[in-house]
């Protein structure tokens, strides 16, 4: 038997598949939210096959070994749903996979009956198709729907993106600090599926060379799955999914209680439809300004609307209307503002001569310094140290 070489590239994508195989083992141990972490594992593997695919090929293993031309095929066209589905199951636990689930995967099953006269060939007649197929192209029927999968895979990964971001205004009704909930390693890793796919589409476009495309697009996976793998031991609780405590409700169940203050007519009907009346939402609006500066719960980091709601007497739902449409903030802009107030405060007070910035901001109930410096920022258009400067400037 020949020796088998390798060049650098290929042996990226081997190193990467086998980062795979170990992600899918890591994966399917975790006893958390076990729907996404299958999902991901279901991901690796398709990586994992996608590059010992190519390396097939392209060290000319096939010539040894026929009967497995064709296997990763199918690969491409599972990335971009499996990575939807998994930003999904990643941000709310309570979803499951159901048959409905399977309208995502109805081009894998159409592209593998197209191929299945391929997967029946004898070894020898598989090595003739791929000879056939180097030189004059795939057949004309897989040819016509192989440019899909680039669609797909773009238009997955814009979806997944677009999704997140919903996810992430949802979240802002419900928590006042969204460090552990607004899954930011989750838009990384869309953005890195659709940059891949771009990448993919512009080499296609461009008509670059089948092996090279093949190379460059097996490189960039397994880039990728590296750092899914670094993350993954570097912060392994992103595999924890530390998510909503309770279901963050959809705008179709919630009557878009994160949509910007509208109309009266349009919160009157609201209000019909919740059972909150004018005067309640008044008095409701009353009591809450009240206890934020009586009682300052802002100051607890890790503060939510069904934790303030209960202080109330109210239901969270009643609440989330009062501040979209009483007060016309989101529940993490208006709790975050009385922590930047605060902060806003001791600074003028002189308190930054024996604190630093991060210990007032703590302070005032912000969980980390990204999230205060975001906030600050929004609240007073300026940074928290060009606004210590100005006071003292003033001063």
């Amino acid at each position: 038997m020949a020796s088998l070489t390798l060049d650098w590239l290929q042996l990226a994508a081997i190193v990467g598949a086998l980062q795979g195989l170990l992600l899918v083992a890591v994966l399917v141990a975790q006893r958390s939210n076990k729907t996404a972490n299958r999902l991901l594992a279901a991901l690796m593997a398709a990586f994992t096959i996608f590059l010992a695919s190519n390396v097939y090929f392209a060290a000319g293993i096939i010539y040894t070994h026929p009967h497995f031309f064709g296997v990763g095929y199918q690969m491409p066209w599972i990335f971009g749903p499996l990575v939807y589905l998994y930003a999904v199951a990643a941000s709310d636990r309570s979803w499951r996979f159901t048959r409905r689930t399977l309208v995502h995967f109805l081009p894998v099953l159409v592209t593998l009956i197209m191929a299945a006269p391929y997967y029946m060939m004898s070894g020898a007649e598989k090595i003739a198709a791929y000879d056939s197929w180097r030189t004059g192209g795939m057949p004309a029927q897989l040819a016509i729907v192989d440019p899909f999968k680039y669609v797909s895979g773009i238009g997955y990964s814009a979806a997944t993106v677009l999704y997140l971001r919903r996810h992430r205004r949802r979240i802002e009704d419900s928590y006042s600090n969204t460090t552990r909930v607004n899954l930011v390693w989750l838009l990384w890793l869309a953005a890195a599926a659709g940059s891949i796919w771009l990448l993919a589409t512009t080499l296609r476009v461009t008509d670059v060379g089948t092996r090279l495309r093949d190379e460059h697009i097996s490189l960039a996976i397994a880039l990728l799955v590296y750092a899914i793998g670094y993350l993954g031991l570097r912060q392994p609780e992103v595999f924890r999914y530390e998510t909503a405590e309770f279901r963050i409700p959809s705008p179709s169940v919630s009557d878009s209680v994160s949509e910007p203050v509208v109309a009266p007519e349009a919160d009157n009907a609201r209000y019909e439809r919740s059972g909150l009346g004018d005067r309640e939402a008044m008095h409701l609006k009353d009591s809450l300004l009240a206890i934020m500066d009586a009682e300052l719960p802002w100051k607890d980091s890790d503060l939510t609307l069904p934790d303030l709601a209960s202080r109330l007497d109210t239901t969270p739902h009643k609440l989330s209307e009062v501040l979209n449409s009483e007060i016309g903030q989101t529940f993490y802009d208006f709790v975050n503002g009385y922590r930047v107030r605060e902060v806003q405060r001791r600074i003028k007070a002189g308190d930054t001569r024996n604190l630093k910035m991060l210990a007032l901001a703590l302070d005032a109930g912000f969980a980390s310094k990204s999230t205060f410096n975001q906030a600050f920022k929004k609240h007073t258009s300026q940074t928290p140290s060009d606004f210590r400067e100005a006071v003292g400037a003033c001063g």
